[in-house]
């Protein structure tokens, strides 16, 4: 697990030196902000449309084989394009390809990978191992957007595909020697049924699945409602420091740090859960919600920064709990097919977020789209958990002699 860490922290910073460039690559081919967004729109696209296919085949492949192959398939990428760059034969139809076979290989790498992890540790670790693969990730992008500027200073744009490309196959080198732990829950390959031809059926096990337990399409919801409305603090604070509070860029890069610190604590104490629930995700996503309503009624950039801490703390812990309930709620064989609909689902927030977001601020401005959107967070999940605890039927009282004790209500006859 130790090694998987590094290799992960590793990954991840390669991965954040390339997102900190690719968007300055793109306006500098194309000079347009809307180019940019496309090919952010491109690398997603394949996650909405065959996540679930992704998810399958992690479920049918050997893990260990899948995710190495599918992290030295994505560093052929990220050198594929730093020779494009560096030879400035790189142009937007090519970047535009590059982007769209990066996200098909992601459908597959992404659940592999998260699930790997998991296999290393004993069963009743894996909520910590969660804990800890949120860690590696906000260091990771730490460091990266910060060795990003190094790179493209000392050694031109280029130099952040390359080292992005080394760092896959860091992670490919490494799987080879990971071993499953003692008491960690089993991967089989899953075969498809009597009838079944091929894939077709597993991927209707793992959306059938997905759809019948409730607990899964209540974390959906949640986590559905707080993307939307929240989380989205690139946007909405970005133009509440620069705006209403009259800050600069510095200011707001003094937010953004504070976010990344508070997003590393939340990762701290998320690998301290033993048993995270769907009613934890949603307590702390609706405490989340409360807590942008007053950053956004913030009267001074002080006063929003100590806000800001505690509002990514919570996001953290609550991303945690609710990426443990994915991954060890459905059964081992079921767990990729999960993952893979939770992929494309999740697409979906992430790239109806920002515009139904953008329209708020519109109408509201950044105060008003801060204070409308933590409220229905809040007052949704607050609904949500009446309308549960409502079809929960309460105990009955049997009359035994002169004493009533709680206990079922006894079954007729026709029942």
């Amino acid at each position: 697990m130790r090694w998987w860490s590094v290799a992960n922290f590793v990954s991840n910073a390669g991965t954040w030196m390339q997102l900190t460039v690719q968007n300055l690559l793109v306006l500098q081919i194309t000079g347009s902000a809307a180019a940019t967004g496309l090919s952010m729109s491109v690398q997603a696209a394949p996650a909405l449309l065959i996540s679930v296919l992704g998810g399958a085949a992690v479920d049918r492949w050997p893990r260990k084989l899948t995710a190495a192959v599918s992290q030295a398939l994505l560093g052929m990428i990220a050198f594929t394009t730093a020779v494009l760059v560096a030879l400035d034969r790189l142009d937007m139809t090519s970047l535009l390809v590059l982007a769209a076979v990066t996200g098909v290989v992601a459908t597959v790498d992404n659940p592999a990978c998260a699930l790997l992890g998991n296999d290393l540790v004993p069963a009743e670790d894996v909520p910590s191992a969660i804990g800890v693969g949120a860690l590696v990730h906000q260091a990771g992008r730490l460091v990266g957007a910060a060795l990003a500027g190094v790179a493209v200073g000392f050694l031109g744009t280029s130099a952040a595909y390359f080292a992005n490309g080394l760092s896959f196959l860091f992670v490919a080198s490494v799987i080879p020697f990971l071993r499953p732990a003692a008491g960690a829950v089993r991967h089989e390959v899953a075969k498809p049924g009597p009838r079944a031809s091929g894939g077709e059926l597993t991927v209707r096990e793992g959306l059938a699945f997905f759809a019948r337990r409730p607990r899964l399409m209540a974390l959906a919801g949640v986590t559905g409602i707080s993307a939307v409305f929240g989380r989205n603090y690139g946007l909405t604070l970005a133009v509440l420091v620069t705006g209403p509070l009259a800050g600069g860029a510095g200011s707001f890069g003094t937010v953004s740090t504070v976010l990344a610190i508070g997003g590393i604590l939340g990762a701290v104490l998320g690998a301290r859960l033993r048993r995270p629930s769907v009613r934890l995700v949603g307590a702390l996503a609706a405490a989340g919600g409360l807590l942008q309503v007053l950053a956004g009624l913030s009267p001074s950039l002080v006063v929003l920064i100590a806000l800001v801490l505690p509002m990514a703390v919570v996001e953290s812990v609550s991303d945690t709990a609710g990426t443990a309930v994915l991954q060890t709620d459905p059964p081992a064989h079921l767990r990729g097919r999960v993952l893979g609909v939770w992929g494309s689902v999740g697409t979906v927030w992430s790239l109806g977020g920002p515009p139904a977001l953008g329209l708020l601020m519109e109408l509201a401005g950044a105060r008003g789209a801060l204070v409308t959107g933590g409220l229905l967070i809040a007052a949704a999940i607050g609904t949500g958990h009446l309308l549960h605890n409502r079809r929960v039927p309460a105990p009955v009282l049997l009359r035994t002699g002169d004493t009533e004790t709680p206990g079922r209500p006894a079954l007729s006859t026709a029942a």
